[in-house]
């Protein structure tokens, strides 16, 4: 049904990486989630009432806090829509991940006071009323829960929302705990024991374990997670196509929400190309990235010799001494690091060496250790030879 009420309401309903056709889709979601759940919520309060069952009507009232969660969405996919501003250069982007953390909030409210009415329902036990009308109700919401389900996660990975990724597991929790309840209803009416409490406390811990979920995929980009490798692999390989660029560093990725992605990178060209014809590349370059990723792309341009003989030697001689540092700590095979923007600098007096290593964020060593230890290589065999060495962590 989604799916055609995307083709009949939402223009150019196949364009996922438009901004319109995305915020359109999240709205229909939200308004197909607030529609089901009220209904939902309808029909188990009255199966509730009907049965005296607590997991029953905490399950109702899930059903109506997941209407407001679809709100939430709907509300959050609006907000996120909008455009730059003043206050807001990057866009509104992450209102998205908010609406979907807000959703994972009342998952963790639901399951707490679920899990507070079981406990009362196992220290009080009442006998439960069956009836067919009962199963009925409980069978539908989970067919409906399940038919949630499938569309916000089909959706939610079509237009790479967490949103619509939160609420999609928040239904697959919602199938399990209805199919609890029916599991608790049957158990109470074919043999007389109340396991409606029993069965109301492992679906809150079921809600709980969902909601963590939901809320980490959430927090995560809000906090600046690392990318996906293999975007950042198609970013690499695009800038390398080039034959002008000779090494890519320092590939960051920086994320404001959805269609609001800006990369910045440092691209290493030959120190004897002329200029203005670099710099037309690079353009080239951002315009493609833009075009092909949906990124705003800013690319460093790194000068280095790659024909002069001595460069090449000292480089060759520091890429050793990393070996042989890296060899004297333990687990040293897992270990690795590399070195960028290697440039030698001469005057009559001294020789400047400068260049990047870069390791890993688990590499037992600190910087300032590891930095001391590769001077002091250098000067060994270099005593005049003064050495500026920065330490990266391995981004991309």
């Amino acid at each position: 049904m989604i799916n055609l009420l995307a083709k009949l309401l939402i223009k150019n309903y196949q364009d996922m990486e438009n901004s319109e056709v995305r915020i359109s889709y999240g709205i229909l979601c939200g308004l197909c989630g607030i529609f089901w759940n009220l209904l939902l919520f309808g029909g188990k309060f009255l199966a509730g009432f009907l049965s005296g069952s607590i997991a029953i009507t905490a399950d109702a009232f899930n059903n109506l806090s997941d209407a407001a969660s679809s709100f939430i969405t709907l509300i959050g996919f609006r907000m996120a829509g909008q455009e730059p501003d003043q206050d807001h250069p990057f866009g509104h982007g992450r209102f998205e991940y908010i609406a979907g953390l807000l959703v994972s909030v009342l998952i963790f409210v639901v399951a707490l006071e679920l899990f507070k009415n079981s406990v009362y329902k196992i220290l009080h036990p009442q006998k439960l009323q069956y009836s067919l009308l009962i199963l009925v109700i409980l069978l539908t919401s989970i067919l409906i829960k399940g038919y949630m389900f499938f569309y916000n996660r089909q959706i939610g990975k079509k237009i790479q929302s967490a949103a619509l990724t939160a609420t999609a597991k928040d239904s697959l929790s919602d199938a399990v705990s209805t199919f609890m309840v029916l599991l608790s209803t049957l158990i109470s009416h074919f043999t007389g024991f109340s396991a409606d409490g029993y069965c109301g406390i492992f679906v809150a811990l079921f809600i709980t374990y969902t909601g963590y979920n939901a809320a980490k995929e959430t927090i995560n980009p809000l906090l600046g997670q690392a990318p996906d490798p293999g975007f950042v692999q198609n970013i690499r390989n695009t800038v390398l196509a080039q034959k002008e660029i000779l090494g890519v560093h320092d590939i960051i990725v920086h994320n404001y929400g959805p269609g609001r992605v800006f990369v910045s990178l440092h691209a290493e060209v030959s120190a004897d190309s002329d200029l203005f014809e670099i710099h037309n590349v690079i353009d080239e370059i951002e315009h493609e990235l833009r075009d092909s990723y949906h990124c705003n792309a800013v690319i460093h341009m790194d000068p280095i010799r790659k024909n002069d003989a001595e460069t090449i030697a000292l480089r060759e001689e520091v890429e050793n001494d990393l070996l042989e540092i890296i060899s004297s700590l333990p687990n040293s095979g897992n270990l690795s690091i590399s070195v960028h923007d290697f440039r030698l600098i001469k005057n009559s007096s001294y020789s400047r060496l400068l260049f990047d290593v870069v390791v890993p964020y688990h590499f037992p060593m600190t910087d300032t250790d590891l930095k001391a230890q590769i001077n002091e290589k250098i000067l060994n065999n270099h005593p005049k030879m003064k050495t500026e060495v920065e330490i990266d962590k391995e981004n991309f």
